[in-house]
């Protein structure tokens, strides 16, 4: 059997929560099934959103001197925050990451969760982290991440899926290939294609998580809203939280 593997969490950064997670729950029609208390101890407060069984996450600094408050002005707050990984093993896929030279940046150890996150100038364009909930190997059973009862705040009338990841870099191939040697996946055509989403590797100026793709009951709707909270709009998709949402059918 070829190791577990899934897309967990996608989670974004802003200078402040408001108005971004509102507008996110608003246009998206998804609803917050979490706030974190323990990320308070990062200089941090979140908001987490299930897109169907995929979390999406909104991270924003309280005080100076946060990793998330230098990641912003790094990009300029272009770019998603951090890729999460779901797998059998992360203490493992740290220690292949270390061996490919991506530091380790983080553990965090609350069982029944553990996680490993890695260096972001390693790992390039954004955090990699990987975790296993003991116990949890169905995809909609426990995450303590996201609260004690995420799965009941699933909504699917607007928003289906977040289908896939767009990630940009002057060398997308050689990113690509950074990337699938680390999660584990062969790179196929800039592509890195996971069970339930797939990572996208485009030309662009810089490094970064530039769009997020969404599976959607109806566009037309989801861009009006979008219009209607004061986005710019372009074809099928609009700029929030510091990536590019973008709308398929």
């Amino acid at each position: 059997m070829a190791p577990y593997i899934r897309l967990r969490q996608v989670c974004l950064v802003a200078p402040q929560l408001e108005p971004v997670i509102t507008d996110i729950a608003r246009i998206m029609g998804l609803t917050v099934c979490y706030r974190d208390g323990n990320v308070a101890k990062y200089g941090l407060e979140n908001a987490l959103l299930p897109v169907d069984t995929i979390l999406l996450e909104v991270v924003a600094p309280l005080k100076d001197g946060t990793t998330a408050g230098r990641f912003i002005e790094k990009t300029g707050g272009r770019g998603g925050y951090m890729a999460i990984f779901c797998c059998d093993d992360p203490d493992e896929r740290g220690r292949n990451a270390n061996a490919l030279g991506v530091r380790t940046a983080n553990v965090i150890d609350h069982a029944p969760y553990h996680g490993v996150q890695l260096h972001p100038r390693d790992c390039r364009a954004a955090f990699i982290e990987f975790n296993h909930t003991e116990g949890s190997d169905d995809i909609l059973g426990a995450y303590p991440p996201a609260g004690p009862d995420w799965q009941k705040f699933i909504r699917k009338d607007v928003t289906q899926a977040l289908t896939a990841v767009e990630m940009q870099s002057p060398d997308p191939v050689g990113l690509a290939e950074h990337w699938g040697k680390i999660i584990g996946v062969a790179a196929r055509d800039a592509e890195l294609r996971l069970p339930n989403a797939t990572f996208r590797f485009v030309k662009g100026a810089s490094e970064i998580m530039s769009a997020l793709e969404f599976r959607v009951t109806d566009a037309a709707r989801v861009l009006h809203a979008a219009r209607e909270k004061g986005h710019a709009v372009a074809g099928n998709e609009f700029l929030l939280g510091g990536v590019t949402f973008r709308l398929v059918a």
